[in-house]
């Protein structure tokens, strides 16, 4: 079960930054209800990249990818090479559910250091090394991908093709013909799925399937977040968090901390970070008038940034809203042991970590709340496949319904090409010559 927690939004616990979201569903039903219902008509559309929510449904690629895992039972270690959206995702499925026994390296920055001593670490017969790339010319994967393939031929000769998979587009792009003509095995990243939003297709869950994750279970989890997202809004939970967040930011708070307690979810805000930045985050409506759209997502994980993060966001400007998750079960808990001679402790003798670990939550809460600071908790009844399959998709809907009523595109990033034509210009890629100049004039080289 997915639920909300929501008295903490309430004006009567945070005065002024607060509304009643059951009032507030009623005043915006009209907007939620256009914003469901396009959203839905829209999808068999391959030019709105609304191909995410059709993935969980997709049960042949599953089968497909569980039985490249079983064939390649000799891999010990899996480099995933990709940056982005192509790694974010596998990275947090990975840190909750991974069990091992392969290990997973992820490569998503260019810094050589890092690279180097990778290289140096692996044994190259024991790696599968997969590319992920849906155009085949991300400079930053496609350079490690060069690095590994020469680290590979060169222990490996032509053997190297076999500790090589390639998950890209089916049709365009680079990848795909390479893949083809050197004869590697190759998944598709289907054409109506953006990066960030490939957490449940083989961008995800290839990786996911070489650490044991229940793939089963993660895609039945998105499949029911689809289905409340298609529901009246009163059980529509994607619909009411995305009206929190429009709320809030129609308020002034123009900050939005996500705060998960638990370790296992530490790597959920990074891939929340770019999903809700990278989709929100526009200077354009769909009308092609200037909005300025979006709130800035900021990471933090409890217990750890109570103390590091929560004094600025309980006595620092009244600029943010903060969505928490918790969970209502641990999977195993462990008993705090009394110990003779610490009876100042004595009031966590006999308790258990979870135990303090939920009370630490609900006390940073009302804490919030009690300076005025709305914020909302998320909760998972444990974290099991299931569940985190439910919260990412939940997340994605929220973010789909969020571009809805802001009236933007949610789905593009007109922001990110610049900086990569900019960078091809700078690295002397062919077609980009005029830029170089332009750069160049401007005393950039």
């Amino acid at each position: 079960m997915l639920r909300l927690e929501l008295h903490n939004l309430h004006p009567e616990r945070v005065g002024e930054y607060g509304f009643d979201l059951g009032a507030a569903l009623g005043d915006h039903a009209h907007q939620l209800q256009a914003a469901r219902d396009a959203l839905w008509s829209r999808k068999a559309d391959p030019a709105e990249f609304l191909g995410w929510i059709d993935v969980p449904e997709d049960t042949e690629t599953l089968r497909e990818i569980l039985r490249y895992r079983e064939a390649n039972d000799w891999v010990e270690e899996l480099v995933v090479l990709g940056i982005g959206g192509s790694a974010l995702g596998a990275q947090a499925v990975n840190a909750a559910l991974g069990r091992g026994p392969v290990r997973l390296h992820f490569v998503d920055n260019v810094e050589p250091e890092p690279i180097a001593q990778l290289l140096r670490t692996l044994e190259p017969g024991k790696t599968l090394v997969n590319v992920i790339s849906k155009s085949g010319s991300t400079a930053e994967t496609m350079a490690a991908f060069l690095a590994f393939r020469k680290w590979l031929e060169d222990a490996l000769g032509d053997a190297w093709k076999k500790h090589v998979v390639v998950t890209t587009d089916p049709a365009k792009g680079i990848l795909r013909p390479y893949a083809k003509s050197e004869g590697l095995a190759a998944f598709d990243i289907p054409p109506a799925v953006g990066g960030r939003f490939s957490v449940t297709c083989p961008v995800g869950t290839l990786p996911s399937a070489f650490v044991g994750v229940d793939l089963e279970n993660l895609l039945a989890g998105a499949r029911k977040a689809n289905h409340t997202a298609r529901d009246a809004l009163e059980q529509n939970l994607p619909a009411q968090t995305a009206l929190i967040q429009y709320l809030a930011a129609a308020q002034g708070l123009n900050i939005t901390v996500f705060m998960p307690y638990s370790t296992r979810l530490r790597f959920l805000p990074d891939w929340f970070v770019q999903l809700h930045d990278e989709s929100l985050g526009k200077m354009l409506d769909r009308q092609g008038r200037e909005v300025r759209s979006g709130t800035t997502a900021v990471r933090a994980i409890g217990t750890t940034d109570q103390h590091a993060q929560v004094q600025l966001f309980r006595e620092g400007p009244h600029d943010k809203l903060i969505t928490l998750v918790r969970l209502e079960h641990p999977s195993e808990d462990l008993e705090i042991p009394a110990v003779k001679g610490l009876e100042g402790l004595d009031y966590l003798f006999g308790k258990s970590f979870f135990h303090l670990l939920t009370a630490e939550a609900k006390a940073t809460a009302h804490a919030l709340a009690k300076a005025g600071q709305p914020n909302y908790t998320i909760l998972l009844e444990k974290l099991d496949a299931y569940h985190l399959g439910w919260l990412l998709q939940h997340l994605m809907w929220q973010t789909a319904f969020l571009g809805e009523l802001w009236n933007i595109n949610a789905f593009d990033q007109p922001g990110v090409e610049l900086g990569k034509e900019y960078t091809y210009a700078l690295m002397g890629r062919k077609g980009y010559e005029k830029l170089a100049a332009e750069l160049k004039s401007e005393g950039v080289e």
